[in-house]
């Protein structure tokens, strides 16, 4: 009897203690709800996010750095101005640099408008630009006479192919899943905070209160008394 009488303490200290835990489920503050929610407002109200200006700093740092090797091999081919009149004004598909230097600025121009601008929230753009990039290398290295001209015709279009393909992978893998994710989490608050509107309705002010205002001195009771001891005695 005792050890059931202890089981039943027991399950009733549970049943207790697993009260408070419920209660704080389906508790709701508004004010953090409202706080989260004036929180993503702020991060909407800035125009972009910032795994997409990292994405867009990357493809800047595409377009320098592609433009980088570039001058650097017009200065190993014996002088800027030489070797760019050469592969600018004389161009040639099969020996010139200056198409691979063109198309870092195609995708530089496409991305920063669609994604920077546009704000577009696709992988269209991106799947376009890496497309284009990547049949124009493979065609070039193909046809073309890169690798009879030094390490260059290795490295400039292994290096602009390799920029093209990281930032696919950054864009479909980083900035639109988790620009995505924010935006169902900002919905899940609103929702929230609506029903926590009818959950826990405003603190009602002092004018909706009403005390009954207190009885005045000389009641019925107390002119009653008095007129009891003001009768004579017989």
């Amino acid at each position: 009897m005792n050890r059931a009488a202890a089981d039943a303490e027991n399950g009733h200290s549970s049943s207790v203690e697993s009260c408070p835990s419920l209660r704080d489920v389906h508790s709701i503050n508004p004010t953090q709800l409202m706080a989260r929610i004036e929180s993503y407002e702020g991060r909407e109200k800035k125009g972009i996010s910032d795994v997409r200006r990292t994405f867009c700093l990357f493809v800047t740092f595409d377009l320098l750095f592609i433009t980088l090797l570039w001058i650097i091999e017009l200065n190993v081919k014996g002088g800027i101005e030489t070797t760019l009149e050469k592969e600018v004004l004389q161009y040639d598909y099969s020996s010139s640099y200056f198409d691979i230097f063109l198309l870092a600025v195609f995708r530089f121009k496409v991305l920063i408008l669609a994604y920077a601008m546009c704000r577009l929230r696709h992988w269209w753009a991106i799947a376009f630009t890496t497309a284009v990039t990547s049949a124009f290398l493979l065609a070039k290295v193909i046809i073309s006479q890169l690798f009879s001209q030094g390490a260059f015709g290795y490295v400039l279009p292994i290096i602009s192919f390799i920029l093209a393909w990281i930032e696919t992978w950054f864009l479909d893998f980083k900035v639109l899943p988790q620009e995505a994710e924010e935006e169902n989490r900002f919905l899940i608050a609103q929702d929230a905070s609506e029903r926590a509107a009818f959950l826990h309705p405003g603190v009602l002010s002092d004018g909706q209160f009403y005390s009954p205002p207190e009885s005045v001195a000389g009641s019925d009771e107390d002119s009653e008394e008095k007129q009891d001891s003001e009768k004579p005695v017989v």
